[in-house]
């Protein structure tokens, strides 16, 4: 009689547990939330860009989008509201081997830490910035962000937002990034090869990740969890080189996305060296090395 062997109980490896911190598991991400694809889709184009993952960091503020960093198994920081961006600035400029990869969400990036976005992409400083963009403040009670829609519903503004939001791409390439791009959390493919490209790519680069907050947006403007995901699949305009000033998110004309910028010019690293350290580029310049 042939004996049918016994299955084991061992549950298989995911691919992405090398880089995750399990035992931070389960995660406090909302269900329907779209922060964890855009966190695996990040985690596999590191993987996959073949960058020393020793030398990699990442970077995160507060917020739901922040707590990535308590996840992630690589060295890592969660700091404080809004300054994601110069706690990365810094360790790039201590360590200039790094890699720096900056994973938060619209408010911290672009609220309270605005101004540090716009600096770090003016100086060229050499890292991504990945922005979970879900239209609100989604972790401290569903309030009105610098990215929510026209006319949207939000805790503090409930008849309505009366605000024009920021065009977010618009905003990275008129402050100087190299690399732009726009995808949402339904576009894996497309968000993972393009976040791969970033991390590969010299200078500063940009990636807005749309993600839908089915419990505070989602809720106040009568959307059930799966019609966001039916906006961005109905509603994409997938269209790479778009001019940057076109990229306003409207849900009724359609959301364009693709890579918008991608251009080369001098880090602030390379510009700074030229004039205060020529030493690394001229070794044979004694004067200059003492």
């Amino acid at each position: 009689m042939q004996k049918i062997p016994m299955t084991s109980n061992k549950q298989p490896d995911h691919p992405l547990d090398d880089l995750i911190r399990t035992d931070r598991i389960p995660h406090i991400w909302c269900p329907g939330c779209g922060i964890g694809t855009v966190f695996s889709s990040c985690l596999a184009a590191l993987k996959g860009s073949g960058i020393d993952l020793q030398k990699t960091v990442m970077v995160s503020g507060i917020g739901c989008s922040g707590r990535a960093a308590g996840y992630v198994k690589l060295d890592s920081f969660h700091t404080t509201h809004g300054r994601a961006i110069p706690f990365a600035t810094g360790l790039k400029l201590a360590n200039p081997e790094l890699n720096i990869v900056v994973f938060s969400g619209d408010g911290d990036l672009f609220a309270i830490g605005g101004n540090h976005f716009i600096h770090a992409a003016r100086r060229n400083m050499d890292m991504t910035v990945i922005c979970v963009n879900n239209l609100n403040y989604g972790m401290t009670g569903g309030q009105v962000a610098a990215t929510t829609p026209h006319l949207a519903k939000s805790t503090t503004t409930p008849a309505g937002n009366p605000e024009t939001p920021f065009n977010l791409p618009l905003m990275a390439y008129a402050c100087g990034a190299t690399y732009v791009a726009r995808w949402t959390m339904l576009h894996i493919r497309d968000l993972t090869d393009s976040i791969t490209e970033a991390i590969c790519k010299k200078g500063f680069s940009f990636i807005e990740a749309l993600s839908p907050c089915p419990v505070n947006y989602g809720r106040r403007n009568k959307q059930k969890p799966l019609d966001m995901l039916k906006l961005y699949q109905e509603k994409a305009i997938i269209k790479n080189d778009a001019d940057p000033s076109t990229l306003d998110i409207d849900f009724e004309k359609g959301i364009i996305l693709g890579k918008f910028i991608d251009l080369d010019r001098p880090t602030f690293i390379e510009e700074y060296d030229k004039i205060y350290r020529p030493s690394r580029l001229q070794e044979n310049v004694p004067e200059l090395n003492s």
